[in-house]
């Protein structure tokens, strides 16, 4: 392996170009994994910390507003600093945090890791515009895709494989075994990724008022943002009590909500039927359509809640609805403003996130105090205020 070295200015050839495609691919999938990990395992925290499922559930929660944090201010560094030592500096930040968090001797330092964890994961935005930047003129899609792929997966599956390694090893060894891929990974990038030194023309402060900037004038950004914040909310709200659900009530063993976490996987199928509806007129009815699924999907988790096959389609479906909206949204947003495109969707993304740890935050404690009917109620009106504000907003 020899260390790439082209001028931010230059692309790679064919074969440079593939092998970075799939690294990068890989890089992102496993960092982004790290935001997910802990949802199936809420239950084996509580029980390893001696908490109730509501603190358990700060863990998804402070992942998520890490997350957010590291979309508005770490993100924002790409268009400033050389991004190879710049990814590869923050992923040593999340081996750091994930081996903290394996070995955590109480709930209060994981919750700290966790938050840690959440922000430097956000490496993935600094990854992905790299693809773009060095892929040939005509091949810029093609390449994010695959890259995206990467990333798709590594969120779909980061709860399966979780729940598999904890039920097998303990879920200390969940965090150790991403800290030590993660320190792999920094070794590998630092050896294949080519340096990109953006030329800013702006300081840090500057492009953060932008972001700003944009929030304010751009309704566009605004209404895709109160979407998805929605969606999101309620996808956090289904996944991180779903667990104690099955544990609890459907007595699944720590292997068995991995396997059920495998219905979220259904959702991918979702991402290029909404770009076709999208790109043909259809983004309207489409993002309307999507809402209204995600809010009858947890209408029917709340009735059929004794039944696994239903709780099953329930969560294929609600994730298949969080994925169209995700997807028509982007696609709005970037529309809107070709020149701001990384800008308008760090605001998007943050919003999101936010959101998401919110809808997180209180499923666990609407779990501990009334239950899967009290967390199914709340998450099935969410989608309804988005789609209140959809049904007076014009197209877009």
């Amino acid at each position: 392996m020899t260390d790439v070295r082209v001028a931010a200015s230059e692309t790679l050839d064919g074969s440079q170009l593939r092998r970075l495609t799939w690294v990068l691919a890989v890089a992102c999938g496993l960092a982004v994994a790290n935001i997910y990990y802990a949802q199936p395992l809420l239950g084996a925290l509580a029980r390893s910390f001696g908490v109730g499922e509501g603190s358990a559930a700060l863990v998804v929660t402070l992942t998520q507003i890490g997350y957010a944090a590291g979309l508005l201010f770490l993100v924002p560094l790409g268009d400033l600093l050389e991004n190879k030592a710049l990814a590869t500096r923050v992923l040593v930040g999340t081996a750091i945090a994930l081996a903290v968090a394996a070995a955590a001797p109480s709930l209060g330092v994981f919750l700290v890791a966790a938050l840690a964890v959440g922000t430097t994961s956000v490496v993935v935005q600094v990854l992905v515009p790299v693809a773009a930047h060095f892929a040939p003129p005509g091949r810029q899609g093609a390449v994010v895709g695959r890259v995206m792929s990467g990333l798709l997966l590594g969120i779909l599956l980061a709860r399966t494989v979780s729940s598999l390694v904890a039920a097998a090893f303990g879920w200390r060894t969940v965090y150790a075994v991403s800290a030590g891929l993660m320190v792999v990974l920094t070794i590998v990038l630092r050896r294949m990724l080519p340096q990109r030194r953006p030329a800013a023309t702006v300081r840090y402060g500057g492009l953060l008022r932008s972001m700003g900037q944009l929030l304010r004038t751009e309704p566009v950004l605004r209404r895709r943002a109160v979407y998805q914040s929605a969606m999101f909310a309620v996808f956090s709200a289904f996944w991180t009590s779903i667990t104690y659900e099955l544990q609890q009530h459907h007595h699944l063993s720590q292997t068995g909500v991995g396997l059920f976490a495998l219905v979220g996987a259904g959702g991918a199928a979702a991402a290029p039927v909404a770009g076709w509806l999208g790109d043909h007129g259809h983004n309207r009815v489409a993002t309307g359509a999507a809402i209204t699924l995600g809010s009858a999907m947890m209408a029917l988790a709340a009735a059929g809640a004794s039944s696994l096959v239903v709780l099953a389609v329930a969560g294929v479906l609600l994730d298949l609805a969080v994925q169209s909206t995700h997807v028509l949204g982007q696609r709005a947003i970037y529309a809107a403003r070709p020149d701001a495109r990384a800008r308008m969707n760090g605001v998007y993304m943050t919003s999101i996130f936010v959101a998401g740890a919110i809808g997180s935050a209180v499923s666990g404690a609407l779990y501990s105090s009334t239950g899967w009917t009290g967390v199914a109620v709340f998450a099935a009106v969410l989608p309804l205020l988005a789609l209140a504000v959809w049904t007076v907003s014009p197209a877009d």
